[in-house]
């Protein structure tokens, strides 16, 4: 199984990406978790990387495929791509180089969520610095207000959690999504999801609509 979720910022890819990894057996491939360690690598591609980031900017497209293609030779088992592609060209890269490999995504799943809970979800997100665990003051709290359950770490807003930053990603995000959308949809396989719910709520609606599809193959 081989599955691609694209969304605006904040619609839950990643915590659904998770459960569908664990639900299935596969393999969780997030683009954002992967460009964090290379920014806090220090590295000159992870210097590169910090100022996109830090800009609220996408990361630019040779760079990212690069990074992705990577991962992905790596693999012997099926995946998730969680925030990836998110360009026309990474998705035509994508395509390419996947069907060279005789094994092109299975599904896209594109997740819409209500603005005003958008908002929401990015007011309260809280990351650990060290080992990079996302936690939501009303969705995913930590055990004890402020710090990481994992190492004691302070949690902090991320820079791409800014309110101004999160602005510009949002209105990035929708000016490169349409012809992406228009891209898979062209190719089948291509289902939305409303998030707006719970995680619960989420969750059950993401898994029914893996399975319906599967069933329905």
């Amino acid at each position: 199984m081989r599955l691609a979720l694209l969304g605006p910022p904040g619609s839950g890819k990643g915590t659904q990406a998770q459960r569908i990894c664990e639900t299935f057996d596969l393999v969780h491939l997030a683009s954002g978790d992967i460009l964090r360690a290379e920014k806090a690598s220090g590295t000159p591609l992870g210097k590169q990387i910090r100022d996109f980031i830090d800009n609220g900017m996408l990361v630019p497209d040779d760079l990212m495929i690069e990074l992705m293609k990577q991962k992905i030779l790596g693999l012997k088992t099926g995946f998730v791509l969680d925030g990836f592609p998110r360009t026309l060209l990474q998705a035509q890269t994508l395509n390419r180089m996947l069907f060279e490999l005789n094994r092109p995504l299975m599904l896209v799943l594109n997740f819409v969520v209500n603005p005003k809970v958008l908002a929401r979800r990015f007011e309260g997100r809280r990351v650990c610095p060290e080992c990079l665990t996302v936690y939501h003051i009303d969705s995913k709290p930590p055990q004890v207000a402020g710090i990481c359950d994992n190492d004691g770490s302070t949690l902090i807003v991320r820079e791409d959690d800014r309110p101004d930053v999160v602005q510009k990603r949002i209105m990035t995000y929708q000016e490169t999504m349409a012809p992406l959308i228009a891209f898979f949809a062209q190719l089948g396989n291509f289902k939305t999801v409303d998030t707006s719910g719970s995680i619960e709520e989420a969750t059950k609606a993401v898994l029914d609509k893996i399975r319906r599809h599967f069933e329905d193959e």
